[in-house]
This record gives structure tokens, sequence and C-alpha cells, in this order.
């Protein structure tokens, strides 16, 4: 069972030791322990199985030169909805500005390439962030920290990783980490992002952390109110 110390050579600030102490607390076997992989991680990694189970690189290529954009978006919906990861008003924006096929086909396929391109991740996190932008908008606008961040996180958590900006800018004031944050998507946020779950993979290694869906999980239950302090 991990203990609240660490290795000897990754001495924790104060702060930082507070924070895994917090984590230990409710979940004693860290992230190998049954509570959090039901409370925090199955059904995270259940919608990355049901990706791809549907959305796999090949049959998304399949999707997309049959021209079924409006499938693909309504599959990538339909398999978020089953998460709690989005707020209702942003299931229902996405939903909106999906339904024309101008909307689903841009988002078909800026997802397809912010998943799967060959590009830096940089660009192609840039090149999605334009596409949601000009999504249409009935009422909630689509381009938003959450939206932006939940496919990726879902199709790939190896790479990306998930934002929900009020709980993460309290994990990282609690973490005494400098988290660089913008309300408007941008990269810079977003890498401040991955560089704050990256130190805590590094923090956590002893727990050994899979990848970003236990990062994610950490920042979520040092940031939200769902986990009292």
């Amino acid at each position: 069972m991990p203990s609240s110390t660490v290795k000897s050579g990754n001495k924790l600030s104060r702060q930082r030791m507070k924070c895994r102490r917090k984590f230990l607390y409710y979940f004693k076997k860290g992230y190998a322990d049954p509570t959090y992989i039901d409370w925090e991680r199955q059904y995270k990694l259940d919608a990355h199985f049901r990706f791809q189970q549907e959305l796999n690189r090949t049959d998304f290529e399949s999707l997309l030169n049959a021209g079924k954009y409006a499938g693909i978006a309504a599959t990538a919906v339909r398999i978020e909805s089953r998460t709690n990861l989005l707020f209702s008003f942003e299931k229902m924006a996405l939903r909106d500005a999906v339904k024309e096929r101008k909307g689903a086909k841009a988002f078909a396929l800026g997802l397809y390439n912010y998943i799967y391109g060959d590009e830096p991740l940089e660009e192609r996190f840039n090149a999605f962030s334009e596409i949601l932008a000009t999504l249409p908008r009935k009422q909630t606008r689509v381009h938003t920290w959450p939206l932006q961040t939940v496919f990726g996180f879902i199709g790939n958590p190896q790479e990306h990783i998930f934002l929900k900006p009020r709980v993460t800018q309290s994990a990282a004031e609690k973490y005494g980490f400098d988290f660089r944050y913008r309300s408007r998507p941008n990269w810079e946020t977003y890498r401040s992002l991955l560089d704050f779950a990256d130190t805590i993979r590094k923090d956590t290694s002893d727990l050994r952390p899979r990848d970003y869906i236990d990062l994610q999980s950490f920042i979520w239950v040092m940031g939200s109110d769902e986990y009292p302090d």
C-alpha cells in the first residue's frame, strides 16, 4: 500500500505533500484503488474504449471518405453524453452546432486531425480551436475549454488531457503550480496544463499513473468541492 511519503530523491514541498496525502486519504491504494477506479477512472476509460471501437483511425478515415460527417459528429456526441465531463448546456451547445451539415463537416474533419493528425500537438490544438470558434452558435458558445479538450481526452488520453477551468485553477493553487490560465482556449494555457499534469506524474510516479486520465483525476480530487480538504 502506498504511504504518504515518497521515494528518496523526490522530496516534495509541503503544499504538494498535502495534496498527495489528500488523494491517498480518499484512495488508500492510489491510482490502483478500487474505489478510485469506480468513482473516477472507469467511466472515462469506458468512453475511450467506445471511441476507439467506433472512431478509431481506420474507421474514422472510412467515414470521412464516405462523407458521413453527421454520423461522425453524432457518434462523438453520443459517446461523450455517457460521461459527466461536460455540463448539460455544453452538451446542448455542441449538439446544436453540428446539426447542420456544414457544422458537422467542420467538426468531423477537425476532430480527426486533432486526434490522429501527424502535425505537432500545438498545431493540431490551434487548428481545432479555430474550428470550434467558427461553429454555429444558438445560445451558449462552443469554443470553451471543456469542449476544446474533452474529445482529445476521450480519444487518446495518452496525449490529451481535459480541462475544467475552476477546478484546475483551484488544484494548481493548492499544489503550488504556476498555471498560466486564460479563459479563451489557447496553446499557452494548454501547454501549462500538460506541464502541471506531468509534474504530478513525476511527483506520484511511485503510484504508477497510467495516462492523463489518472492525472486529470488527481487534479479533480484536489480542486473539486466533491472532495473536501
